[in-house]
């Protein structure tokens, strides 16, 4: 968790994966326009960053962990007990269900964690 009175953000995956299980196309239910077409998760993940920074300033902090580079103990853990999809999303560090970027879904999660 981030300092009080904001919320962390975290998005976990793999460097060369896909932002979500859906087709980047002319839809974008993500809700994102930055990353348009890339598909990819550190595309998405900056265009995230960038929507939530414009929504929330300083009150959302986000945080990519790129599983390439080594799998953190409570990543792990989380993996082991709840079976997460990747790109695993937590909110302050609660696991989401959402398993895609998508900033719609994100934001009501953000949502929760300032009440």
């Amino acid at each position: 968790m981030g300092m009080a009175g904001t919320v962390t953000v975290e998005v976990v995956g793999l460097k060369t994966s896909e932002c979500s299980p859906f087709p980047c196309d002319d839809d974008r239910t993500c809700g994102l326009e930055e990353c348009f077409h890339s598909g990819k998760l550190v595309a998405a993940f900056q265009a995230l960053t960038n929507a939530l920074k414009a929504a929330y300033g300083d009150r959302v902090e986000t945080k990519l962990t790129l599983l390439d580079e080594g799998t953190p103990n409570y990543i792990k853990e989380i993996i082991e007990h709840e079976h997460p999809p990747i790109p695993m999303i937590l909110v302050n560090g609660r696991v989401t269900k959402i398993g895609r970027i998508v900033l719609d879904r994100t934001k009501a999660e953000i949502e929760k964690a300032l009440v």
